[in-house]
């Protein structure tokens, strides 16, 4: 009889999940795997609607990645549409995207991991919070503070509010941009700039005290997928989509988001609510990716911004071919923030973005469309299918979290086998293996459907199922 223990939820990610650790008689580790607790229901709540209510109807799904929803269900109605968007629209769209970017961004990395980074992976998990982060380094806690201001401020002020505005619609976005909330944004954005300057060099710096962490957090070959420009650089909302090897070779060197079912299969198992996409010509489980920040800024060639090109350059030297440790998630977000902020002043600047002509209409002219962006954690995908009324008859959804899946299972099992000793169940240890999967900072309201609330409580049976050892939280 196997011991067992288990972690229930998750500390600091969004939503509600899971680890199982099996392990032998003997104490060591056997499996581990991560489960998602949560069920999602919207791909059947929607059935039957409009098509037009999508985008406000999918923002809904999370609270952190509203405007991602949205614009990938826009972006799948202007298909359905067969419309062609005005340019300004298509540069007021990026530029909220890039703010939701850049707030998501922050919250991962200064309220949820950094008191990992800073206060120590064995320290209180009492005070291994943003509150005890605030008694040590307050500094720090008020640039996540502002950077994330920063970005939902954007939202606020383009968009109408910060949570689950209605501004993104089919065809465009609602209303045009004014001069004075061009001018509001510019004038923020040399604080965001200092904000991540200072916390780049400091988190650049306090690599080398976690080598052991980058050498044993999610560190294997897996491929890698995400959204590029015609010139093969940084993007977050249209594209192609682009497959790379843990070599560094190129599989797709890019194809249209639109064929995605012709590249990426769904595999279910019967212990989790969240689906397991693969690569389908590697076939399940083999065809394993990864998405998100570490994903994109290995696929690109170049950002495309001075000050990111010039992080991204010091990013790529951290490996010799690809930068395969799941603990570099952090540091990618980072550069991504700084090149999201360099485009949002430079779309800012262009005269064309005032311009009024920001949305283009007409009816259902396609029984099918499918909206692709590039949302915090990774690429995002919206599928729908219309009768000949515009309503819904069937939806699809692959999150940015769900594309992660197997990478964040497989993750989970590398660092249990390194760091879990069954018969010495430490504090450090459990941490180490939550930590992992905040690496990829999961959205579980995105990939799933939230029901209830958990309580954290972790058992260590032994062989014959008597309780050993056990730890509550809340």
């Amino acid at each position: 009889m196997t011991q067992q223990i288990v972690i229930d939820p998750i500390t600091r990610i969004e939503g509600h999940s899971k680890i199982t650790i099996q392990l032998d008689d003997n104490g060591r580790v056997e499996d581990a795997c991560f489960t998602v607790t949560q069920y999602r229901g919207f791909e059947k709540f929607i059935e039957g609607r409009p098509y037009y209510e999508m985008p406000s109807l999918m923002g809904r799904i999370c609270g952190i990645c509203t405007i991602s929803h949205e614009l990938a269900s826009a972006k799948a109605c202007d298909t359905i549409m067969a419309i062609r968007l005005p340019e300004a629209a298509h540069m007021l769209r990026t530029v909220l995207n890039l703010a939701s970017i850049v707030q998501s961004h922050a919250l991962s990395f200064f309220y949820l991991s950094s008191p990992d980074f800073l206060l120590g992976m064995e320290s209180d998990p009492a005070k291994r919070n943003v509150f005890g982060l605030a008694e040590k380094h307050p500094e720090i806690v008020r640039d996540g503070v502002r950077l994330r201001k920063f970005g939902q401020e954007i939202i606020e002020w383009m968009a109408g509010k910060r949570l689950h505005p209605t501004w993104i619609v089919p065809g465009g976005v609602a209303s045009p941009l004014d001069e004075e909330t061009r001018d509001r944004i510019l004038s923020t954005i040399p604080e965001a700039y200092a904000i991540l300057r200072r916390n780049l060099d400091w988190f650049k710096r306090s690599m080398s005290q976690y080598s052991e962490e980058i050498r044993t957090f999610g560190n294997f070959p897996t491929l890698f997928m995400g959204l590029v420009n015609k010139q093969g650089g940084l993007e977050m909302y249209h594209g192609m989509l682009r497959v790379m090897d843990e070599r560094g070779h190129i599989i797709e060197k890019g194809f249209d988001p639109l064929d995605y079912t012709d590249y990426i299969g769904e595999a279910v198992e019967p212990w989790t609510f969240m689906k397991f996409p693969y690569f389908k010509s590697m076939g399940y489980p083999k065809g394993i990716y990864r998405v998100g920040p570490l994903a994109r800024l290995n696929i690109v060639d170049i950002c495309g911004t001075p000050m990111a090109d010039q992080e991204y350059a010091e990013f790529r030297q951290l490996d010799r071919n690809v930068v395969l440790s799941s603990f570099y998630y952090h540091y990618a977000r980072l550069i991504e923030c700084l090149w999201a902020v360099e485009r949002i002043e430079a779309l800012l600047r262009s005269p064309e973005i005032l311009s009024p002509r920001v949305r283009a209409n007409a009816t259902p002219n396609s029984e099918r469309g499918i909206g692709v962006v590039e949302a915090p954690r990774g690429t995002l995908i919206h599928d729908y299918e219309v009768d000949e009324q515009g309503r819904i008859t069937r939806a699809n959804m692959i999150v940015s979290t769900t594309h992660n899946n197997l990478a964040m299972n497989r993750a989970v099992q590398q660092v249990a086998h390194r760091y879990v000793d069954g018969s010495n169940l430490t504090e450090g240890m459990l941490n180490r293996v939550e930590a992992v999967i905040r690496t990829f900072d999961p959205c579980l309201s995105c990939s799933t459907h939230a029901q209830g609330e958990l309580a954290l409580h972790v058992e260590l049976r032994g062989a014959h199922g008597e309780l050993l050892d056990e730890a509550i939280r809340g």
